[in-house]
């Protein structure tokens, strides 16, 4: 069998009020044209299909588009686990009309039956091929139990032990299949690891974000390691068979000329076959900085080598007479070029103090956001370190929340 990593699609992000469909539409077209090319007969999707646990009709009509055309596209399975921006009811809800199609959804944990998440795929002879370990993002309420008082760092302990205990769970059962069918097992997951390169665009996992796994925590039956959550493509401790695919579109400008891909691996005896295939980019993003001089001569660069692409500007000069976005606005005048974002790094600090622009305000997270107001009313630095840590599990309850279970 052919497999195809894929993971962190985000449909449904925005830049700055930009919606990237279009850029969405692309990949998946290319997805499907890769699959029929290469003749890919398992198409893994290592969790957070969506950027928001509520998506829209739109997004969820594209994703079903999706996994329809892939499968007549000769793709024989499709494998979902669901991500930490998904909604575990919503990925679940029409799995038993999936399964018919041999799409293979796991949106959330199965515990305690595990061997929900341990999935046999069977070849066009009807043998089982492959098992794969489908583990979905993992709560904090799937992971254990709060105790009064403990510290980031015994959190932090509790959550490695319990997410690499859920792991060696369910490598002990594709142990067992993998004597009875002698079949690679492919393992799935959504979590941090050790060192990973995180990209734009990630959510902290945990509270204290620390909770972060080895290579040495997966079970050895893995074959083959499939994960997602981290944007950037990368392997899992320099091991060559434990890999994020990363995220198929840039998630922001942080990520502008940097390259995307999926992975494609095949079995030749024991070890895997892999093979990095890049995804074209199919909305650029570029990023200037300098003052105004500076920006006009990279803007006029990139009208003529990018001409369609989506500028976020950093002016780092002087006072600006009149106003500075206009000003911008008027370097690309008759080009194709898009300015999403301009931020004064000149006048940055006393800005995100004064909350007076919401461009900058876009440019932070809640946690950001917190800690000014912090800041803002003076409370003693020694006081704020139970407070954001207080304030990281509200914040991490509500985005764990389902609001599509009721």
């Amino acid at each position: 069998m052919t497999f195809l990593h894929t993971a962190d699609w985000h449909i449904g992000k925005k830049l700055y009020g930009r919606d990237r469909f279009n850029e969405h539409e692309a990949f998946f077209k290319w997805l499907v044209a890769t699959i029929k090319e290469r003749e890919v007969d398992v198409l893994l999707v290592a969790g957070d299909v969506f950027d928001t646990a509520t998506p829209s009709n739109r997004s969820l009509e594209l994703y079903y588009y999706t996994l329809i055309t892939a499968s007549t596209a000769g793709c024989r399975h499709i494998v979902v686990i669901g991500g930490n921006h998904d909604s575990p009811s919503l990925l679940n809800a029409p799995r038993e009309l999936c399964a018919a199609l041999n799409i293979h959804v796991v949106g959330c944990s199965n515990q305690p039956d595990l061997e929900k998440e341990v999935i046999l795929l069977k070849d066009e002879d009807g043998e089982v091929a492959a098992i794969i370990c489908a583990v979905p993002y993992l709560r904090d309420r799937d992971l254990r139990t709060v105790t009064l008082g403990e510290s980031d760092e015994e959190k932090d302990r509790k959550y490695i032990a319990a997410i690499t205990e859920y792991y060696t769970n369910v490598g002990k059962i594709a142990e067992k299949l993998k004597k009875k069918y002698r079949a690679p097992v492919i393992g799935m997951g959504h979590l941090s690891t050790v060192d990973g390169k995180t990209g734009e665009g990630v959510r902290d996992l945990y509270v204290g974000n620390k909770a972060h796994l080895k290579a040495s925590s997966f079970p050895m039956c893995f074959d083959y390691l499939a994960l997602g959550h981290l944007h950037v493509p990368q392997m899992v401790g320099g091991k060559n068979h434990m890999r994020y695919s990363g995220s198929p579109i840039q998630m922001g400008f942080g990520e502008a000329g940097q390259g995307k891909e999926v992975v494609l691996f095949s079995f030749d005896v024991e070890k895997p076959e892999i093979t990095s295939l890049p995804v074209p980019i199919f909305q650029p993003l570029e990023r200037v900085e300098g003052d105004l001089e500076q920006i006009a001569e990279k803007l006029k660069l990139i009208a003529r080598e990018c001409p369609k692409a989506w500028v976020q500007i950093a002016y780092s000069g002087g006072m600006v007479d009149g106003d500075l976005r206009e000003e911008c606005e008027r370097l690309i005048e008759n080009t194709s070029l898009e300015i999403r974002m301009v931020v004064n790094t000149a006048t940055y600090r006393q800005t995100v103090s004064s909350f007076d622009s919401a461009e900058v305000l876009e440019t932070m997270d809640e946690r950001d956001v917190f800690i000014k107001c912090l800041e803002g009313y003076e409370i003693p630095e020694a006081e704020r370190a139970p407070l954001i840590s207080a304030y990281e599990e509200v914040v991490q309850a509500l985005a764990e929340e389902d609001f599509n279970a009721v």
